[in-house]
């Protein structure tokens, strides 16, 4: 999968073969694996290279870090074949956009002027000291003038996820807690949900800004 992809549906905090299953199959490629010691959604470096192993399908694989020192990045890098590092928190270390695709996490009132416009994309969540997984959507006009390529997150499902890629125009949309039955496990139904519905409004987005440059 590449960077040239006109749209990023991803499903994040996945911690069963069955749950990535349905979400690559529902059309979902992005994947995400949550490497935060403190998130009741991670998974060691072994569990998740199971995880992969277990699916053969093109899909983008993410390993999500809060406050990872490199050593920790370059470590889970060569244990998982992931293709980008989601980067949260006040310390990471950036400067490895050089040598891997970074999408970087914060929030869609973040001071823009020093933008680091050398990650692939900003993932913007409503603020929670936790670093995400809060649920809370937050004002997605907001992310409609973001200067970098962005993908929207917080409290995202398939009931809402059609007005989020409306208001903000993002070049992805990331969802979590709102697909679970309980942390870690997703619903299926949810999953289905969310992705049929997010493929539908980015089609739609499109189709519109085609007609409007046509």
């Amino acid at each position: 999968m590449t960077a040239g992809l006109p749209f990023i549906i991803k499903v994040c905090g996945i911690t069963t073969e069955d749950d990535l299953e349905t979400s690559v199959e529902a059309g979902a490629n992005a994947i995400g694996f949550n490497f935060y010691a403190k998130s009741p959604r991670f998974v060691t470096t072994a569990r998740a290279r199971q995880l992969v192993n277990s699916l053969r399908g093109a899909y983008i694989k993410v390993g999500v870090f809060v406050n990872p020192s490199e050593e920790e990045l370059l470590e889970a890098a060569s244990q998982v074949p992931l293709d980008v590092l989601q980067l949260h928190g006040e310390h990471a270390p950036g400067h490895l956009a050089s040598s891997f695709r970074i999408w970087q996490g914060s929030h869609a009132t973040m001071d823009r002027t020093s933008l680091d416009l050398s990650v692939e994309a900003w993932l913007l969540d409503t603020p929670t000291p936790q670093h995400g997984g809060s649920g809370k959507t937050f004002d997605w006009s907001l992310a409609a003038d973001f200067p970098a390529r962005a993908i929207v997150a917080g409290g995202l499902d398939g009931n809402n996820v059609a007005s989020a890629i409306r208001m903000a125009n993002p070049w992805g949309v990331d969802a979590c807690s709102r697909l679970e039955t309980k942390p870690g496990q997703k619903d299926p139904d949810r999953i289905k949900l969310f992705v049929e519905a997010a493929l539908e409004a980015f089609r739609s987005q499109a189709k519109q800004d085609l007609e409007m440059h046509s």
